[in-house]
């Protein structure tokens, strides 16, 4: 009897061994880091909260937008592969300008598409969110566009 119980340990031991190796092994695929696709053109939603007007727009990697009294330049928007599940996110700077002319940094961060709410401009007039990436506009240049230069 001592020595079927010292088998059936021994085979518990190689089990509990192999089942480790296969979940390491399934944790390593899936720990695999999505390719992540460089965009040349965010698209952004802006809402106007008094007038409860919606506007989408398109702007250049680099480019800078004004909506309303916000200056919005994406300075990268990333997407999935379409292998992948889809994930869209961007790197973002939004400055107010006064009424004097000055500006003001009122957002620095990322935006996540799936997740419009979690850093979101923070405004009492205005609402910005992404949208999307693109690798071509569909829109000419609006006159709002401003150059960086």
């Amino acid at each position: 009897m001592h020595g079927h119980l010292k088998n059936r340990t021994c085979c518990n031991f190689f089990l509990y061994k192999l089942v480790i190796a296969i979940c390491s092994g399934i944790m390593a695929v899936t720990s695999v880091q999505a390719k992540r696709l460089s965009s040349p053109v965010a698209v952004f939603s802006g809402l106007d909260k008094i007038t409860g007007r919606i506007v989408t727009f398109e702007i250049p990697i680099d480019g800078t937008y004004q909506f309303g009294t916000l200056q919005i330049t994406p300075r990268v928007c990333y997407t999935s592969s379409e292998d992948e599940p889809p994930r869209t996110d961007g790197f973002v700077e939004v400055n107010e300008m006064s009424f004097t002319q000055n500006l003001r940094r009122i957002f620095t961060g990322w935006m996540f598409t799936d997740s419009p709410g979690l850093n979101a401009v923070e405004h009492p007039v205005y609402d910005v969110w992404l949208k999307d990436c693109k690798s071509v506009s569909d829109l000419l240049p609006a006159p709002s566009i401003i150059e960086n230069r």
